[in-house]
């Protein structure tokens, strides 16, 4: 495993913790169906880093697909 450290402002913070509660709530009300299970800050930026990753590695996957759309609506051409 490799560990990667970012610097986000107070107010992506808030809104990432904010973001985490509502998937963690989703999860409890779909009788725990969700791909990664409750969510913590942490494990919500591992999932999106492992979804950037698959627009690489299967790019025809819905998680990869989907996360160039988001890389393409920031003008990187993936």
């Amino acid at each position: 495993m490799k560990r990667i450290t970012i610097q986000v402002s107070e107010g992506t913070a808030a809104s990432l913790h904010e973001l985490a509660r509502k998937c963690t709530a989703a999860h409890g009300s779909s009788d725990g169906f969700t791909s990664h299970g409750p969510l913590t800050v942490s494990s919500l930026l591992a999932m999106l880093a492992e979804d950037a990753g698959m627009v690489v590695t299967r790019p025809g996957s819905w998680e990869g697909a989907n996360m160039a759309q988001v890389f393409i609506s920031h003008g990187y051409e993936v």
